[in-house]
């Protein structure tokens, strides 16, 4: 309990951060079980890989950013492949920002799950915003992991060639392998430029720094000359901190986040409407 005491007093709390919501922004993670989402979260938060599978039901992070001087927010939801509350999955999809759909290569029904997801996914989003799936924009990659065992694969490449690139909407497409760490780089890249995300939230271009270190995410404290100095190869302003003890929002806090977003346009019972149904 003291260590923990001790990491929350060096952590500043996300009221002291004073982050804008621009700023802010959910990064969700859909696909079947055992397809490999939490090795994929791991990679991202840590850069290792967890061999050892524990079935997830829902997984909340948290990453803060300090990147050319402007603070960001980064949270990632790593969902359950049972999905045995539909409503929370729905709620999932309307208050991400960003998705990765994951699909295992020797796993078809898999494949056709996250199908059905980027439809969801797209009906939801449409709903929300008032606009129609071909009008749609949504920050989404789908991945095919397990890229490095040689087997019988049950999904063929044009398979998957007609998913990405039909519409409604074309998605980029990753062969990856959470085991190796291939391809996971590019893909975050892919994802975050699609959301007009800066590059640097890719765990590949910016230094990582740890707890003891939270107060880099003030402004004041990025002339510190010995933090400077750590980065190098043009990481020297970009930092990213993995916040430890970070609690998912509860259900009101998501619905009133749904309606802030739901209401830069069309008609507040129509969007009411899309957020419970």
């Amino acid at each position: 309990m003291k260590l923990a005491a001790m990491i929350k007093k060096m952590c500043p709390s996300d009221s002291e951060l004073t982050i804008p919501a621009k700023n802010c922004y959910r990064m969700v993670i859909l696909g079947s079980s055992k397809v490999g989402k939490t090795a994929i979260v791991s990679r991202f938060l840590t850069g290792r890989f967890e061999d050892a599978y524990t079935p997830t039901i829902e997984d909340f992070h948290r990453k803060f950013y300090s990147i050319r001087g402007e603070v960001y927010q980064l949270d990632i939801l790593d969902t359950s492949g049972n999905h045995p509350f539909p409503a929370m999955r729905r709620l999932s999809i309307l208050t991400g920002d960003v998705f990765i759909l994951v699909f295992s290569l020797d796993n078809r029904d898999s494949f056709e799950e996250v199908q059905r997801l980027k439809q969801q996914i797209l009906d939801t989003k449409s709903c929300l915003q008032n606009k129609t799936k071909e009008n749609m924009d949504v920050p989404l990659v789908i991945c095919g992991n397990k890229g490095d065992r040689d087997f019988y694969r049950e999904v063929e490449q044009s398979e998957i060639e007609q998913l990405v690139d039909n519409a409604p909407q074309r998605c980029p497409y990753f062969e990856i392998s959470a085991k190796r760490n291939s391809s996971l780089d590019q893909m975050f890249r892919a994802l975050f430029a699609m959301a007009k995300l800066p590059s640097e939230m890719s765990p590949d271009l910016h230094r990582k720094v740890s707890v003891q270190y939270c107060d880099v995410l003030h402004k004041k404290t990025l002339r510190n000359k010995k933090l400077l100095r750590a980065g190098s190869g043009g990481q020297g302003d970009a930092f990213g901190i993995v916040a430890p003890f970070a609690r998912r929002p509860s259900v009101h806090s998501d619905l009133l986040y749904v309606r802030e977003k739901a209401s830069c346009g069309g008609q507040t019972k129509d969007k009411e409407r899309c957020v419970i149904s």
